[in-house]
């Protein structure tokens, strides 16, 4: 199975796609400046202490206040409080914990007004961002999280993933670990630490430690809103989490992302350098991976299957339903229950892609077509359960009920990704009357013969639509082709299916949109 990663520079950031056997399994749009990462460490001020819900309300700069409940605070929260106190009163120098006497936890069930105050200052750090009216979820029981471990603050204890099933495996790495880890420092040993020696983790464990001790430092001048410890950008993150598995390349269009990311590949994986590409070729990149097209395909309302069904996929404040749908799949099977297997499971598995896609969180309903036998109920179960394996996000799987009905509950810790699939027509702006389209020929016409004969263009390209780029290349002798024995210059095209059919833009040989009156 191959993975890919294809990032595509914009004005604004870059958006990012995870390939799987050249099938879009994750998209990412990534925005610079974008605040409230998952991961991300601030110092918050107490707003709001509300007893009867035994939590706080916290400001971090967000339109609203982010929401902190006592369940949250973690054990080790008196630590935290007399560690910062220490800190922003320069007693304690840098992050370094070895000498720092630690509180005992406090009461599993204690109340949140015995341990915070209005217009109080406590770090707290995102683990939900800020989704639809409701702000950032905050904890205080802070960790790091690096490729192999993840670094958990004033704790002693040593945990392994329960995915890691080898008893030896498991006994190996906790020795490793607890005889690096400094002191206070609890760690975590993720999954992909199976089978790594010590020296790579040790070197993730100093990185972590090192992220620590610069965000004290930070903390000491910081001030209320301010963030001490950023998250990696949503690229890093990925290759951090997926570059365990077999990554075949990851492809850049932009030369300071692509010295960025070659770079942190360095950095955690030497030896996959090599596979950091930059990609040069005349067409956008999302166009030359067919990513711009399955991204139109899966984000729409209606999502067909390669089988002849379709799902239908709607949104609610409250949940998510999806509605599975035979299609034209009906004439070809042998009788209804059949064909009702054959559909549910082909929707099983593309069910599972949209929720990861999407990131599709909270409760997700799904109206499979009606099936009588149990053993078919079972399949489409475990199928759908086997196909989530792959997915970060927590979830959790309820078996069909007896109306044919599953259930699902997906962790959510960032908004939807929702991606407008339906265009407004260039032309008429959405008010339902255009031009005649055949016009779009005469006018890109005009244009050529305005900036190659009276503004002297050199190499100019034209971008447009798929259906007008066949219009203006097709035949023996194209319109393109008689423009070259017109104009005596050959005028490079793209194909663009970001585009409205009536759209088109002149770009010059630096690649700068031309701008015409």
């Amino acid at each position: 199975m191959s993975n890919e990663l294809i990032i595509s520079a914009t004005q604004d950031g870059c958006r990012i796609a995870l390939l799987k056997d050249k099938t879009l399994v994750e998209f990412h749009n990534e925005e610079e400046g974008s605040k409230f990462t998952v991961g991300d460490i601030y110092l918050g001020t107490v707003k709001k202490v509300v007893q009867g819900l035994n939590a706080a309300f916290i400001d971090v700069g967000y339109d609203k206040d982010a929401f902190l409940h006592y369940l949250d605070l973690g054990p080790q929260f008196g630590s935290l409080q007399k560690f910062t106190k220490l800190v922003r009163a320069k007693k304690i120098n840098g992050g370094k914990l070895d000498k720092f006497n630690p509180e005992p936890d406090i009461d599993k069930h204690g109340k949140i007004t015995q341990l915070l105050a209005k217009n109080q200052v406590v770090p707290v750090q995102i683990v939900k961002e800020p989704i639809s009216t409701k702000g950032p979820r905050l904890s205080c029981e802070l960790s790091l999280a690096g490729r192999y471990l993840v670094l958990v603050p004033f704790s002693n204890a040593v945990s392994v993933s329960k995915k890691i099933t080898s008893s030896e495996e498991r006994k190996r790495l906790l020795r490793l670990i607890q005889s690096i880890k400094p002191e206070n420092f609890g760690v975590i040993i993720r999954t992909v630490a199976e089978g790594k020696d010590v020296a790579e983790l040790d070197r993730d464990l100093r990185s972590m430690v090192k992220t620590w001790e610069e965000g004290m430092t930070r903390l000491v001048t910081a001030n209320s809103r301010d963030k001490i410890i950023g998250e990696l950008s949503k690229t890093s993150s990925l290759l951090r989490d997926m570059l365990n598995e077999s990554f075949d390349n990851v492809h850049v269009d932009d030369k300071k992302i692509f010295e960025d990311v070659k770079a942190y590949v360095r950095s955690i994986a030497p030896d996959k350098e090599k596979i950091v590409k930059l990609y040069s070729g005349k067409a956008k990149i999302f166009e030359h991976y067919g990513i711009e097209k399955q991204i139109k395909s899966a984000f729409g309302q209606t999502v067909s299957l390669k089988g002849g069904g379709y799902l239908i996929i709607e949104h609610t404040e409250a949940l998510h339903v999806i509605d599975v749908n035979s299609g034209n799949k009906s004439n070809r099977e042998e009788n209804q229950e059949t064909t009702a297997l054959s559909v549910n499971l082909e929707a099983a598995k593309e069910i599972a892609r949209q929720l990861r896609l999407r990131d599709m969180g909270g409760i997700i309903v799904i109206d499979f077509i009606d099936m009588k036998n149990q053993d078919n109920k079972k399949l489409i179960y475990k199928t759908i359960k086997d196909e989530m394996e792959e997915d970060k996000a927590k979830s959790t799987v309820l078996p069909l009920s007896k109306f044919g009905l599953m259930q699902i509950t997906r962790e959510r810790v960032r908004p939807q990704m929702n991606i407008a699939t339906k265009e407004v027509c260039p032309t008429c702006n959405g008010t339902g009357k255009i031009t005649a389209s055949i016009l779009v020929s005469d006018l890109i016409e005009k244009n050529i013969e305005h900036l190659l004969v009276k503004q002297n263009e050199k190499d100019l390209v034209l971008a447009v639509h798929p259906y007008v780029y066949a219009f203006f290349t097709k035949g023996i002798i194209s319109r393109r082709v008689k423009w070259y024995f017109k104009y005596k210059r050959w005028v490079n095209m793209i194909m663009d299916s970001s585009m409205g059919v009536t759209e088109f833009k002149f770009l010059n040989k630096e690649g700068e949109e031309i701008q015409l009156n």
